[in-house]
């Protein structure tokens, strides 16, 4: 008798994402959802807490997610919300499909990695100059979309924006070892050329993850279009569910 072809898991109903540090699930929606929907995949995307608890309720807000899916789920991030959903899908194998990482940002401890660092900066330009003060400095010689993603996700943080950015820049990531072990198919996209989120980082995870692909566009292709990332992630982890 011909071998059996291999039984792939059903596509998830539902997806829970994640945004990165600073930034809002207005953004995360944008990089995630035209991918998700169209794969017809019902897509979460919590508002993220500010201060100190910003780590904490974005796993809570992942439980919660899984918690009203009808089956396992996928989830995924960008940058601290991608090391996040990892870090969730290790707790929670059987409830989790896969993820979806955009622009992983460090493994293990932040130490020196440059989001982290960056991180801490801004945290501690808000504390002198204040909010409006430290966006009209952040965004002085950005690209456009990345400063009016600034504006808005930093002003809807507020007062907690920077414990919150210091939370963050303080929180390991999933060292070699965990990344090794993660049970799931991961789609990962990076930008070949992004200072804060070097390439270098994403390639390390794909060649560690078991069932991990990886996917490169330059970052001018994410910012004209922020969902190019999320295609790429998703085509990527498409790709990783067929590994063996």
């Amino acid at each position: 008798m011909p071998a059996t072809p291999p039984a792939y898991p059903a596509s998830p109903a539902h997806a829970a994402v994640l945004p990165g540090t600073g930034s809002d699930e207005v953004f995360a929606r944008a990089v995630f959802a035209p991918a998700l929907r169209a794969a017809d995949i019902v897509v979460h995307t919590p508002r993220p807490h500010s201060g100190g608890a910003l780590v904490r309720e974005a796993l809570t807000a992942l439980d919660a997610a899984a918690a009203a899916a009808p089956g396992p789920i996928l989830v995924g991030g960008v940058s601290l919300g991608a090391q996040l959903a990892v870090e969730w899908a290790l707790r929670n194998g059987p409830r989790c499909a896969g993820v979806l990482a955009v622009l992983p940002a460090w493994s293990g401890t932040p130490g020196d990695a440059p989001a982290a660092v960056a991180a801490r900066a801004s945290a501690d330009l808000i504390d002198r100059e204040g909010l409006e003060q430290a966006l009209a400095l952040s965004t002085d010689d950005v690209p456009p979309w990345l400063a009016a993603e600034l504006t808005r996700s930093w002003r809807r943080h507020g007062d907690g924006l920077a414990a919150g950015l210091r939370t963050a820049a303080a929180h390991p990531a999933p060292d070699d070892d965990a990344l090794a072990r993660c049970p799931v198919p991961v789609g990962i996209s990076a930008c070949t050329d992004d200072p804060v989120h070097p390439a270098g980082i994403a390639r390390a995870w794909a060649g560690t993850i078991p069932r991990a692909r990886l996917r490169e566009l330059p970052l001018a292709a994410f910012g004209a279009d922020p969902a190019s990332a999320g295609r790429a992630a998703v085509e990527a982890w498409s790709d990783a569910r067929r590994d063996r």
